[in-house]
């Protein structure tokens, strides 16, 4: 790099797009499911949110729908 490009005197500004990559929310998730996640993340060394951010947006994008089935109780 050239000597008269001083980048020490360059002032730092954010990112005005980060706001819209991604948000941040508060989840409750059972140990299991966490150490799940968690297990996998370290296996594929990345960070177990990003993790399961991916696998939820392979969901939208496949547009998978949970089926949930309660059993009849009986009287």
């Amino acid at each position: 790099m050239k000597p008269e490009y001083d980048l020490s005197v360059l002032k730092s500004r954010p990112n005005p797009y980060a706001a819209k990559l991604k948000k941040p929310v508060t989840i409750r998730l059972s140990e299991d499911v966490l150490g799940y996640f968690k297990g996998m993340a370290a296996e594929a060394g990345v960070p177990y949110q990003s993790l399961i951010n991916l696998y939820l947006r392979d969901c939208v994008m496949q547009h998978r729908k949970i089926q949930m089935a309660w059993p009849a109780r009986a009287c």
